[in-house]
């Protein structure tokens, strides 16, 4: 497993294990590339975050910073590992959480960009898109998921594209939701 594009380009990573699944390279690459106007500076928050390649990968593409909610202990190590290899502790924050409650405890527009790789068959999914839709905490979020998951809210018309049986969706905030608040 490897940094693939930027300024960490082809930096190898530690795995977590063989219990945890990392986003494949290919995935990552095609995922991060059709975001590659959003990272310039972007807050990016990466949810199950493993060894913490995705976010890693945004920081080596322009991030600014990343915040990491991680709560396996092998994987959690693995990602200390890979933030101190690429010396970036000043531009991450790692929280030792339950992605869940981490993130139903967001208010809108906290972040630029969230990435969730839940873990397949799983509910998690689901109950981040839900919140998603109900509070926007970030501007773009992006999801990984098998090809045979339904996603909850069609009417989100998130963008998916598929590698193998690997599926992408990214779903972006509709900025004319933003509630005006009246000068009363």
């Amino acid at each position: 497993m490897r940094i693939v594009a930027g300024k960490h380009a082809d930096r190898r990573l530690t795995s977590p294990g063989k219990r945890i699944r990392p986003t494949a390279e290919s995935v990552r690459d095609r995922w991060l590339t059709r975001l590659e106007e959003d990272l310039p500076d972007a807050r990016v928050l990466d949810l199950f975050a493993g060894s913490g390649a995705l976010g890693l990968e945004a920081l080596s593409r322009g991030a600014k910073c990343v915040d990491f909610v991680e709560n396996g202990p092998q994987a959690l190590h693995s990602l200390k590992a890979n933030v101190a290899a690429l010396r970036e502790k000043k531009r991450t924050r790692i929280f030792k959480r339950d992605a869940i409650p981490f993130t139903e405890a967001l208010e809108e527009g906290c972040y630029d960009i969230a990435f969730v790789d839940a873990p397949y068959g799983s509910k998690k999914l689901d109950r981040i898109v839900n919140h998603w839709a109900d509070c926007q905490f970030a501007r773009v979020l992006g999801v990984e998921h098998s090809r045979d998951q339904v996603l909850p809210h069609p009417e989100l018309r998130g963008r998916t594209r598929f590698d193998g049986d690997t599926g992408v969706t990214i779903y972006r905030a509709d900025v004319r939701r933003k509630r005006i608040r009246s000068p009363v």
